[in-house]
């Protein structure tokens, strides 16, 4: 029994996307960003209970429209009429590529010799709902898979011999919480629609979200029994918009009002206009009016063009509510005024006109900050360097963490490289029907089904991509405190950080100053928090270059109980001073006893030596030599000298 659509209480944005991709399934799905616990799941399975059902073709796996089949489906020809409730089809997080488009059907294969297609979850949600929970950890190839076919309406298969298209029409709702890591920004725009869920701070909703629950845990039946008719006139107003649809009309005004917004918002392709125009439509079908006016693409750019303005990893989604308001009051201004002439004595290089925003914000290259009060030397946080394109940094050697774009891996559900009989995950069907076919005679075949061995069963070795631990260690001590070079410092570190936001890495940082080290950020799969405590660090005081090392040490041992798979990957930025100690010892000694520790763990690392001026000590070379890494100066931290420490550090 599902929980009635109609007693949610609250999530009005939520409930609105969802209901215009039930009426326009082309609006493109809906993404649902939200902490734990907001009712995510809840809404989206109660969804399905409002569609209208759908005739299909008994018998035809991929539920074609018998008064539109389609031509080029599997299961052809059609005949007949049959009726069954719109589906509801969730993906696991743990599903792989055949699951989701199909593969060949082995029972078929092996038993009558024939190849046969065996349909996977595209086929099942066609004409219904495709519900895909923790959209962000789902493999970024299978996420890629099911938004081109929620884009392009079909699905196609080719592999192992089998090349099948057919229709794949759905309803695609993503769920996600963003504290376990980010989509890529292309994935993000490939969702029509996007909505925030939190859960309520007012009182009286939270009591009645309560009452509701624990009402319907009770009684399920009885209490969706009280919302019987809610539902049923909301599924009745579904039928009716969709009826609606084909004939509302988008005035040119309104065209262009949504192509004046979505350009003043700077979003990248027209995508995001062609969905703010589709769903605008579908409200104005919802409200029961013929035109689309103002009010509906209010609502449209809501949805819309939040997750499209997010073009860095680490800008914060949303809307601006004045720039929005602006932006459709200018769209309006501009509907009632001409365009005024080009103005050849107007402001701008050469017309005297006021600087650019870039110039008028640009800070003094050598400005100080006055230092902040007590700390032992504390420095208030410097702002960061300009970022750069980070080249990869791999870890040496084939691992089996989680799939990812960084290290290579022998990966469950990477590409097949070749056949085994020793090794592999899953059945390499191609290389045990290779293996049995020239022994048939021999074993006395004589139907159409294959005599297969124990020894013709031949694995598939697959190989693929991991993500790993990217653990930042970061000297904020008095000996970087110099601005310049601070900044250098973060702005390199926030680099790397979006080279692992995209490779689907883990992240943590490690920052050492004064009298001890501490965990500025447990690793995390979201690196935008990484880059909020990146961008306070505070520096000063003494070099405990050491106890850094040691804090390192501790938190990867923690790391390996919990996901001994995933490998780390340890930068550390220094300029290889150390200055603290306990007990009168040479505090170089110490931490170069703590980077022999790291070093018998086996510790993939880069150290990247911050270190200028004229006269150097080398003290950072001298510690990436006893960890067994590779050292780098931070100033040839570029992408082309990045490719010469992969080269590196693979060789290592």
């Amino acid at each position: 029994m599902r929980f009635p659509f109609s007693a949610i209480v609250g999530h009005d944005d939520l409930r609105m996307a969802l209901l215009l991709n039930a009426v326009h399934p082309g609006i493109g799905g809906v993404l649902v960003r939200g902490e734990k616990g907001t009712a995510k799941s809840t809404i989206v399975r109660a969804l399905a209970a409002l569609l209208p059902a759908v005739d299909v073709v008994p018998g035809c796996r991929f539920a074609c429209d018998p008064a539109n089949p389609d031509p080029a489906c599997p299961d052809a020809p059609h005949d007949g009429v049959d009726q069954r409730a719109a589906r509801l089809v969730e993906l696991p997080v743990g599903a792989t590529e055949d699951r989701l488009a199909g593969s060949l059907d082995l029972e078929r294969a092996l038993t009558e010799g024939v190849r046969a297609y065996q349909p996977g979850l595209l086929a099942a949600a066609h004409r219904g709902v495709l519900y895909v929970d923790e959209v962000n950890l789902l493999h970024d190839h299978l996420v890629d898979l099911l938004l081109d076919a929620a884009a392009m309406g079909r699905a196609h298969v080719e592999r192992e011999g089998v090349s099948i298209s057919h229709a794949a029409s759905f309803l695609l709702v993503g769920t996600m919480n963003p504290e376990e890591g980010e989509l890529r920004p292309q994935l993000l725009d490939r969702f029509g629609l996007t909505v925030h869920v939190v859960a309520s701070r007012d009182v009286a909703v939270r009591t009645e979200v309560i009452r509701r629950r624990l009402a319907f845990e009770a009684d399920p039946a009885g209490f969706a029994a009280q919302w019987t008719t809610a539902d049923a006139e909301l599924a009745e107003q579904i039928v009716k918009a969709r009826t609606a649809l084909p004939h509302i009309s988008l005035p040119d005004a309104e065209l262009r009002r949504i192509a004046s917004v979505c350009a003043s918002f700077e979003v990248d392709g027209m995508r995001a206009d062609l969905v703010v125009a589709r769903a605008a439509v579908a409200h104005a079908a919802w409200r029961g009016v013929d035109s689309v006016n103002s009010d509906d693409i209010e609502v449209a750019v809501r949805l819309a063009l939040p997750h499209r303005r997010r073009r860095d990893p680490f800008d914060e989604p949303g809307l601006d509510e004045q720039q929005l308001q602006e932006a459709l009051q200018n769209a309006a201004e501009q509907e009632q005024e001409p365009e005024p002439d080009d103005d050849p004595d107007g402001g701008g290089p050469d017309g005297g006109g006021a600087e650019s925003p870039s110039d008028a914000q640009q800070p003094p290259a050598d400005s100080e900050q006055p230092p902040g009060g007590g700390g032992g030397g504390d420095k208030p946080p410097v702002p960061p360097a300009a970022s750069f394109r980070a080249r990869v940094l791999e870890v040496p050697g084939i691992g089996e963490g989680a799939p990812g774009r960084r290290s290579r891996a022998a990966a469950r559900n990477g590409h097949t490289v070749r056949p085994s009989t020793v090794e592999g995950h899953g059945l390499h069907l191609v290389g045990t029907l290779s293996a049995a076919a020239p022994h048939q005679a021999l074993r006395g075949r004589t139907g159409t089904g294959l005599v297969l061995r124990s020894q013709d069963v031949r694995l598939a070795v697959r190989e693929g991509k991991e993500s790993n631990l990217v653990l930042f260690c970061v000297d904020a001590s008095g000996s970087m405190a110099a601005r310049k070079r601070m900044s250098a410092v973060t702005g390199a570190v926030l680099s790397l950080l979006r080279d692992a936001y995209q490779r689907r890495d883990k992240v943590g940082v490690v920052t050492f100053r004064g009298n001890s080290a501490e965990v500025a950020l447990p690793p995390t799969s979201s690196v935008d928090a990484a880059a909020a405590r990146l961008k306070g660090l505070r520096t000063g005081g003494r070099t405990p270059l050491a106890d850094g090392l040691l804090k390192v040490r501790r938190v990867l041992a923690a790391e390996r109980l919990r996901d001994p798979r995933r490998r780390p990957l340890l930068v550390l930025l220094t300029d290889g001073k150390a200055t603290q100690a306990a007990g009168g010892r040479d505090p170089m000694d110490d931490a170069l006893r703590a980077a022999r520790m790291l070093a018998a763990d086996g510790i993939a690392n880069i150290v990247v030596d911050c270190e200028e001026g004229y006269v150097r000590l080398g003290l950072a070379a001298r510690v990436a030599a006893v960890l067994g890494g590779t050292c780098l100066r931070l100033a040839d931290l570029s992408a082309d000298q990045v490719s010469g420490v992969v080269r590196a550090a693979r060789a290592a």
